[in-house]
């Protein structure tokens, strides 16, 4: 629809409001009618000034793509969630003309239905005012702005100072495909519910039931959801969030996960010792050399892998497969397998690199894809369980990947599979994995992957500001003080030398003790009654709604808040809601971050020359959108084979909500169709590794198209060590 329609039909609505509103002056509703009228003059407002703005944008934003065959950008992106906001008010508005005088007619409800959205659209009209600073002071086609910090440090400390309860209250997920929402809704008061519980346990399962009875409150009162949602997302430290994030691995939530997810033949997770390896060189497999076992911050370590495959391939049931899983505690590890009709080795071989922000979850999160990935794909998965941050910070995670990419050309045949084909495969932290993982194998000479499936990657670890990475404000899976936690702990911010406990995707508390998980159902129903017992729980403020917020807010700017306005400047009469307890975010919180080992959108292009193709997929709704443009655009410009897939009204993190919606499949569909074309491109696969054919190397031979970074040569005999 085009954006002067919306206006023009903002601006019926809102007249016909005030004009049916304001009528009578004996309302059967009493305050509630005066709250609905102020509420669509705030609302007309904003849409008169908000207009040119949208104007702006829309006559250039398409600049800002990758080409014109993948329109996608944060500038688009801030328009089409403000035009969501826009129809959500002109349908809601329209109710309300229509049925003020019905019998059946809730004027509160009503009222704070609209306010809410007119505090949404408030905060809107303040990101796209942002947004118009970028506009004017980055380079033409430039998303961020790298090479001003200071306006990055400005903008940054903004926006994180501005209110965000709005939208995770009644106005959550509104700009989601409509079959996502109720699903948001379910994980924002799970975890607003487990926040207020964090810390009184020490295992999983009391709390989670604690959590459950505590819920009913935050189920029946949206504002006080999410004014408890920004707390928690300012307020609560980095442990919270691994904690909450790795409740998907309890044998419960997994084993439901598992009756819905596609079964499989083989799956067990494999203990690779720390041996080194030698592999030839891509430029002369006649030279090797060698890949040492992850040191990083403790010595030489173990690495922990999971192989998924739907059917039992040649090598899969091998005494040598075999002894790496013997001794493994987790609950899905199958020390031998039972016969079953074994099918050849593939010739393709996926390796998966997880997703959780460098600090949660392991190759169990996300079992659930893999399992459907090895049965459409046709393809044993190597899954990489990465040490995580804070306790193993860069570069231990790499390395850990690196050597389990070594490894698994080394040893495919013990995988199931002659190698013929690899590609990489991840989701956000592992799609920058993924990347870094082949940069280095450039770098040592070795055979780099056939092909990368990135999913909605984080290629640039610092805190520089986008118009994308404005939507920390309002996306309820990666909130910005969240995010910045994640990038410091990667970068080591906080890190102790001390060798992390490793887990194997349960949690201790299905060993708690009856007593105790009593108590904690005792503790959690007294806790849930005392909500509705005692009013004094829910602040006044959040009761009133968003119009009283609003009046506290702009009487209340914290100093902080006051600091940034002195630097950004909004139009006369005009200023964002603000944040009430604003969390302090550091700016590129250390320079490991701008190591282009960590952010590979800094890397020069001798470290980029020479990748194999990219395949990025993106949401439109994602605040590291501008990450997966930007990275797309700089290995165009170095001749780099890259597409970019920008799919629609889906947030970050999708892959783990394949099974939720039909929009969630259709962008997993799409993930599995970049993989087959890399298994499927090129030349016909050879017999193997022990019999390449003539146009085709084997898994550790040669790649005639893809040289070493130094090129062909047969003095070259050593890495170069990134």
């Amino acid at each position: 629809m085009d954006y002067t329609v919306v206006f023009a039909a903002l601006e019926r609505v809102c007249e016909d409001n005030i004009s049916v509103l304001s009528g009578p002056s004996d309302s059967p509703y009493g305050p509630a009618t005066d709250r609905l009228v102020a509420c669509m003059k705030e609302i007309q407002e904003h849409g008169r000034a908000l207009e040119p703005v949208v104007a702006s944008f829309t006559a250039v934003y398409h600049h800002y793509d990758l080409d014109e065959q993948t329109p996608g950008n944060g500038y688009r992106t801030l328009v089409k969630i403000l035009h969501s906001c826009l129809l959500y008010i002109i349908h809601k508005g329209r109710y309300v003309a229509s049925n003020y005088s019905g019998a059946f007619f809730r004027a509160e409800h009503n009222a704070s239905e609209l306010e809410a959205y007119c505090g949404a659209l408030c905060q809107l009209r303040a990101m796209l005012h942002l947004a118009q600073g970028l506009l004017g002071s980055n380079e033409h086609g430039q998303l961020f702005a790298m090479q001003d910090g200071e306006l990055s440090h400005r903008f940054v400390q903004e926006y994180n100072s501005m209110h965000k309860a709005c939208f995770y209250g009644r106005c959550l997920g509104f700009q989601f495909s409509p079959a996502l929402r109720p699903f948001f809704q379910t994980i924002v008061i799970s975890m607003v519910s487990y926040g207020e519980t964090y810390g009184k346990q020490e295992t999983g399962v009391g709390m989670a039931a604690l959590s459950l009875l505590t819920s009913g409150k935050y189920v029946m009162d949206p504002e006080l959801r999410g004014a408890e949602f920004e707390r928690i997302t300012q307020n609560l430290d980095l442990q919270f969030w691994k904690s909450f994030w790795n409740v998907t691995e309890s044998d419960i939530l997994s084993g439901f996960t598992k009756l819905a997810s596609t079964p499989v033949q083989v799956n067990f997770t494999l203990t690779v010792p720390p041996v080194t390896l030698r592999l030839p060189l891509a430029s002369d497999p006649r030279l090797s050399t060698t890949v040492s076992p992850p040191v990083a911050h403790w010595g030489p370590g173990p690495v922990l892998m999971r192989l998924v495959s739907y059917e039992l391939r040649e090598g899969q049931d091998s005494e040598e497969l075999l002894a790496f899983s013997r001794g493994d505690p987790g609950p899905v590890a199958t020390p031998r397998l039972p016969w079953r009709q074994k099918q050849p080795r593939s010739p393709w071989l996926l390796i998966h690199f997880h997703g959780g922000g460098f600090v949660a979850q392991t190759s169990r999160s996300h079992e659930h894809y893999l399992r459907s990935w090895s049965k459409e794909l046709g393809v044993p998965i190597l899954s990489v369980d990465y040490s995580l941050s804070p306790e193993a910070p860069f570069p231990r995670a790499l390395e850990e990947c690196f050597y389990a990419y070594s490894w698994a050309l080394n040893n495919c045949h013990l995988l199931g599979s002659t190698a013929e084909r690899v590609c990489l495969a991840g989701d956000s932290a592992g799609g920058n994995l993924c990347i870094t993982v082949s940069m280095r194998a450039l770098a040592y000479g070795i055979r780099v992957p056939d092909g990368i499936m990135a999913a909605y990657p984080a290629t640039l670890l610092t805190t520089d500001a986008s118009p994308a990475r404005l939507l920390t404000l309002i996306d309820p899976l990666l909130p910005l003080s969240v995010l910045a936690k994640c990038l410091s702990a990667y970068a080591g911010d906080d890190f102790q030398t001390l060798q992390p406990v490793r887990r194997h995707g349960s949690l201790s508390a299905l060993g708690r003790d009856t007593a105790m998980l009593l108590g904690d159902l005792t503790q959690g129903a007294s806790s849930w009654l005392q909500s509705f017992l005692d009013p004094s729980r829910v602040p006044s403020r959040v009761r009133r709604g968003t119009r009283s917020l609003s009046e506290s807010c702009a009487a209340s700017a914290g100093t902080a808040a006051a600091d940034s306005e002195d630097q950004i400047h909004y139009p006369d009469g005009f200023r964002p809601l603000r944040s009430e307890s604003p969390a302090f975010v550091r700016p590129t919180p250390s320079p490991v971050v701008r190591n282009p080992f960590v952010s590979p959108l800094l890397a020069p292009a001798s470290l980029l020359r020479g990748l194999p193709p990219v395949h990025i997929v993106a949401p439109a709704l994602d605040a590291l959108l501008d990450d997966s443009v930007m990275f797309a655009k700089k290995l165009r410009a170095l001749g780099q084979p890259v597409t970019l897939t920008v799919v629609e009204d889906l947030p970050h993190g999708f892959l783990s909500l394949a099974q939720i919606c039909r929009e969630t499949q259709s962008a997993v569909d799409v993930c599995m169709e970049r993989m087959r074309e890399v298994f499927q491109s090129g030349d016909p696969p050879g017999p193997g590794p022990n019999g390449p054919s003539p146009t085709r190397p084997g898994p550790t031979g040669p790649s005639p198209t893809r040289p070493g970074p130094n090129g062909p040569g047969p003095n070259r005999s050593g890495p170069i060590r990134p």
